[in-house]
């Protein structure tokens, strides 16, 4: 196919008319979409937004603060201060030791809290309960939940359970 005289000028005049590319090849027949599109370009006709973008929302400018992080959030502080901990380094964190991050991991002083663990639980019990809330207000959690000798029976019946099966 041979873009004849003819052809460029009902080119420039649907393309004026903001037809899409396709619409375009519909109708001048035995072209692509793509050749309308090359075309129009080495033509250097005016760019128009895509049909994409114009179905698109408009994105409203970002207010000043929008484009941060928000703030980091941290349990209940007055939790956190009652909390008793370690601080052991990461070279010297045992198997059975809560891995509580403390601090900043780029500062020299980072280390986690060393305490002993729940049973099946990376953290001690008092990290465990800042960790670990309800999804719903419905149940709440409480003490007898992180209960060691619960924890081992329900682990125990678990255990048993898979055995016999």
């Amino acid at each position: 196919m041979s873009w004849t005289d003819e052809r460029v000028v009902l080119l420039k005049k649907l393309w004026g008319e903001g037809k899409t590319a396709a619409e375009i090849a519909k109708e001048l027949g035995d072209v692509t979409r793509n050749a309308v599109i090359g075309k129009a370009h080495r033509l250097k006709l005016s760019s128009r937004v895509s049909p994409i973008q114009q179905n698109a929302k408009k994105v409203q400018p970002k207010a000043a603060n929008e484009g941060k992080r928000p703030p980091r959030r941290v349990a209940n502080d007055a939790l956190m201060a009652s909390i008793k901990v370690k601080r052991v380094s990461l070279a010297d964190l045992g198997p059975r030791m809560c891995r509580w991050p403390l601090g900043d991991p780029q500062e020299d002083d980072f280390s986690f809290c060393g305490c002993e663990i729940v049973p099946s639980l990376p953290y001690c019990l008092d990290h465990a309960k800042v960790a670990y809330q309800s999804a719903s207000k419905a149940r709440k959690l409480k003490a007898e939940d992180f209960d060691d000798k619960k924890q081992k029976e329900s682990s125990v019946d678990a255990l048993k359970e898979a055995v016999s099966a």
